[in-house]
């Protein structure tokens, strides 16, 4: 057990999100196992993607780019796990480390966030909407193609304050960030997946380790959601299918239903929003991963030629 003197040192981004994420972990390990709040050390590492905030994510290295670092300081041993937002997450974890535990996830919709109110479809022709998120963008394109987009970067803070500075009439955010960082106060509302489906991994918290350590594997188990496991296992094998980076805009969500089905909806687009194709499938949740990837091969399959031109 982690103790004072050798502490349980937690990596995460130094953002106040990455922070309250990192922070319900400790207080997960700590009621799990009944230790205090001194056998845990936050260890805050500083990474490209909250370095870079002046270009795209698809030009300086996609989804990477918020886990790079942290995952060297976990392979070397200066870290013994790292927190992270599962929709950041490549599909693929660098070789000696596992993305296996993940907390109880929160709301998976995003937030519709305009500081005059209203929903998306009250802003006026030719309103401006900020957003980073190549998929959000897309969805936007396809809804509204009235509206002009334009990039959005920064964190939760950063982004309402170009808000209010007129960078944009609109962004979107994700309801578990505002949820996780107790903003009740932003003006949001908040949309059905029915009409806009969100990120995949949205609102998941994932802890990575080592994959070969026994000792924080066993710490950690007691706070192993299974049911998010489960669903992440349906809608990660999709997005490994389709090769979904963040230069790629893919959205899905699986659902488990009170008789115990999993269900699953997935969409791929191109990024003008000119087209979009969806799939889905339900099932046992014990072939969550397979119900993802038949969807997301039946969607290659009815892809047209020249669909994923844009990603080469």
């Amino acid at each position: 057990m982690p103790t004072p003197d050798a502490p349980l040192r937690i990596g995460t981004r130094g953002s106040p999100l990455a922070l309250a994420q990192a922070h319900e972990t400790r207080d997960r390990l700590m009621a799990a196992h009944g230790l205090e709040g001194a056998c845990f050390e936050v260890v805050v590492i500083s990474t490209a993607g909250d370095r870079i905030l002046d270009r795209p994510l698809k030009e300086v290295g996609g989804k990477g780019l918020f886990t790079r670092e942290i995952e060297e300081r976990l392979i070397d041993g200066a870290i013994d796990l790292a927190v992270h937002s599962t929709k950041d997450m490549p599909t693929l974890q660098p070789e000696g480390l596992v993305l296996d535990t993940f907390l109880p996830r929160e709301d998976v919709r995003d937030a519709f966030v305009t500081l005059t109110g209203g929903t998306l479809a009250d802003l006026p022709e030719g309103a401006t909407v900020g957003s980073s998120s190549l998929r959000r963008r897309a969805q936007m394109a396809l809804r509204r193609p009235d509206l002009e987009l334009v990039e959005f970067r920064g964190n939760v803070q950063t982004r309402m304050g170009k808000l209010r500075d007129g960078v944009a009439h609109a962004t979107f955010l994700a309801m578990a960030g505002l949820s996780r960082l107790g903003m009740s106060d932003v003006p949001r509302t908040p949309v059905d997946p029915s009409d806009m489906l969100p990120a995949v991994g949205q609102g998941a918290i994932g802890i990575e380790r080592r994959a070969d350590d026994a000792r924080v594997r066993d710490l950690l188990a007691p706070i192993h959601h299974r049911d998010t496991a489960t669903r992440l296992a349906c809608e990660r094998t999709f997005l490994e299918v389709l090769d979904g980076s963040c230069e790629t805009p893919i959205a899905g969500l699986a659902e488990l239903t009170g008789d115990g089905t999993l269900r699953f909806r997935g969409e791929i687009l191109r990024p003008d929003g000119s087209d979009v194709l969806e799939d889905g499938g339900e099932g046992a949740p014990e072939d969550a991963a397979e119900i993802g990837r038949a969807a997301a091969q039946r969607l290659l399959d009815r892809a047209p030629e020249g669909f994923f031109d844009w990603r080469t």
